[in-house]
């Protein structure tokens, strides 16, 4: 009787080859997943010149693959951009335009209205890399040209601000960071390209969340970074070297949500309005923010930058501070209280305990977030099923 450890642990007949690709004479109406990790090459020069980004292929999928180039290529198209890179979540986009245009000594000029976590990376983080920061109001230019330095080298803002909601006015601020020698890096997540398309107002770099409204249903961690060829030297060793690529399955998921994004972003808009409107006229209500509105500071500017939708999210301050906001969410049941936003169902989350609960008080006070704050990301659902469970979060 034979030992079974004298058998080889893979005999050949049983071992996994490379596959040959199949020729049909009619095409998938879907696109396939490629969740290999490696490619076959099919010799040493072709190999080197592939990494070398002198040929197309691919080797090694943190290096790239179809899923991800699938996914750039419409992102592209919808930012007319000429370069995208796809990276494993938003704030690993972040990271990318940081680590790739950045160095020691040089200095960021950072919206004090952006999310909570990039707020960290950029006055934390960098600190330890030798890169200076200095947060200010980006919707007063004055307080921006001011903060300019010879050594800065970005400005960055959100296209509307998390979590409440000012609008960026990115022509401006581009004109700015081009006087002083600097980049304009805008976040455009919560505007998605269906309302606008930073670089054609000057933005140098976009970033978008592909987790968010991009990709639209709970299911999908992704970032995207895009701009233009001559500022793009350094972006993909940098995916490559910080390990910042994204898995193929995401991409893949991503690029069937994309097809969407229109109908859901301007369902959602439409939704997020007449919520904003709902709120407006509620006595337990202190304050609404929504670039929809006329009461809204840059309500002009959010017209000329993004027409007649103003995106899916609302912001409201609740009178009675952190326990109407706790009654709030028992009270609205059918609002899940999801941090997150951009998805087919309406969601709520609290900023406070959530997405700024990394800075001070006092910061969250010169921010305007309290224990009361609120911010609604508006789904899909009927128009009337979300006010009824607004009504009744409100108590009316």
């Amino acid at each position: 009787m034979s030992n079974e450890r004298d058998q080889p642990p893979c005999p050949d007949d049983v071992c996994p080859r490379p596959e040959r690709p199949l020729v049909h004479a009619t095409q998938p109406m879907a696109a396939a997943i490629y969740p290999t990790s490696v490619w076959q090459c099919n010799n040493t020069d072709q190999a080197e010149k592939i990494l070398a980004g002198q040929l197309e292929g691919y080797v090694y999928q943190r290096d790239g693959h179809p899923n991800a180039d699938a996914l750039a290529e419409k992102i592209a198209l919808l930012h007319q951009a000429e370069e995208v890179a796809v990276t494993s979540s938003g704030m690993a986009a972040m990271s990318l335009a940081l680590l790739s245009q950045l160095q020691a000594h040089d200095h960021v000029i950072a919206s004090s209205q952006i999310y909570g976590r990039n707020l960290q990376l950029l006055t934390q983080e960098t600190a330890r890399l030798g890169i200076s920061s200095t947060t200010v109001d980006t919707c007063d230019l004055n307080e921006v040209a001011r903060a300019m330095r010879p050594e800065t080298r970005l400005i960055v803002v959100e296209t509307i601000a998390n979590p409440r909601l000012q609008v960026a006015d990115i022509s401006r601020l581009a004109e700015i960071a081009h006087t002083g020698k600097a980049k304009l890096l805008v976040d455009n997540t919560f505007a998605t390209p269906v309302l606008c398309r930073p670089l054609r107002w000057g933005a140098d770099f976009v970033l978008e969340s592909g987790s968010k409204m991009i990709n639209g249903h709970s299911d999908v961690m992704l970032g995207l970074l895009c701009g233009r060829s001559a500022d793009w030297q350094r972006v993909p060793q940098t995916v490559s070297v910080w390990g910042l690529a994204s898995a193929p399955f995401e991409c893949w998921l991503a690029t069937r949500g994309l097809a969407s994004l229109h109908l859901r972003a301007e369902r959602a808009s439409r939704n997020a309005l007449a919520v904003a409107q709902v709120l407006e006229a509620s006595a337990e209500v202190t304050q609404v923010d929504y670039p929809g509105l006329a009461a809204h500071p840059q309500h002009e500017l959010a017209v000329r930058q993004f027409g007649d939708l103003f995106g899916s999210v609302v912001t409201f301050e609740l009178r009675g501070g952190r326990p109407a906001a706790d009654n709030f969410l028992q009270r609205a049941h059918e609002i899940p209280f999801s941090p997150s936003l951009g998805e087919v169902a309406t969601t709520l989350s609290h900023p406070e305990s959530t997405s700024h609960r990394g800075l001070t008080a006092e910061e969250r006070r010169d921010l305007g977030i309290s224990g009361g704050t609120i911010r609604l990301s508006v789904g899909v659902e009927s128009p009337e099923f979300i006010r009824q469970a607004i009504r009744r979060g409100l108590g009316s």
